[in-house]
């Protein structure tokens, strides 16, 4: 976006301030709305960006967690599902894209090359997994039991993730940023303030217990290449 553009979009966001310096939740999302967006082909993403009061070099700090945002991203997610023999007309039953075992595993070492958006996995299989390891790691695929991708219900797994299910962790500098829709016709303001909603709450609830001050220092909310709006959490 160009720095007219920009301009203009800091313009529109102060009109909205008004004398105030913060919005609420829907406030800030029907701004987004009203911006002139990138031209991109699917619409501007819209983000949460929380800046929280952890010390992300204490492991007993760290914030890392998921979220099924009620109204999805609006995108097709492609899964692969690492499983066992037995189990492969299951994962492609409750609607896997890529399914397989040894096989998989070998095609992927073999091409190094990564063609879907998330990967779950059988707990028996993960001792399989490490001669891949370094691939899906780098692209961020990597099953993991932290994310809620590793694990014996596959279906259940599958259907949270086509659902819309978002992982999540803090940045070095303590602030985790959170997708939660995109401004396009498959999104209204109510659907993302929904899904925006529901990526607080979910951070909320996964506060260390070892903070007993405040544990959210700042919101905002803003849309791809726009500036950010500060928000209120009401």
């Amino acid at each position: 976006m160009s720095s007219k553009k920009y301009r203009a979009n800091q313009a529109i966001i102060k009109k909205a301030l008004g004398k105030s310096e913060t919005m609420n939740i829907q406030q800030a999302v029907e701004t987004l709305f009203a911006l002139e967006q990138p031209n991109f082909k699917d619409g501007a993403m819209v983000e949460l960006h929380l800046k929280l009061n952890i010390n992300p070099t204490k492991s007993d700090q760290l914030v890392r967690g998921n979220v099924v945002l009620p109204n999805g991203l609006g995108k097709k997610i492609i899964v692969a599902a690492f499983v066992s023999p037995e189990n492969v007309e299951k994962a492609k039953a409750c609607g896997a894209d890529i399914v397989g075992g040894d096989e998989l595993i070998n095609q992927l070492k073999e091409s190094q090359t990564v063609n879907f958006d998330v990967a779950i996995a059988e707990p028996a299989m993960m001792k399989k997994i490490p001669v891949i390891a370094r691939l899906l790691g780098t692209r961020g695929v990597m099953p993991s039991p932290k994310s809620g991708t590793v694990g014996d219900n596959i279906e259940e797994m599958v259907k949270e993730i086509k659902a819309g299910k978002v992982d999540f962790k803090n940045d070095k500098t303590g602030n985790v940023h959170i997708p939660c829709g995109k401004i396009n016709k498959n999104f209204s303001v109510d659907t993302i303030v929904q899904n925006v909603r529901a990526a607080l709450e979910a951070v909320e609830k996964i506060k260390p217990e070892v903070i007993k001050k405040k544990f959210i220092i700042s919101l905002h909310l803003a849309s791809s290449l726009s500036p950010s709006i500060t928000v209120v959490n009401s």
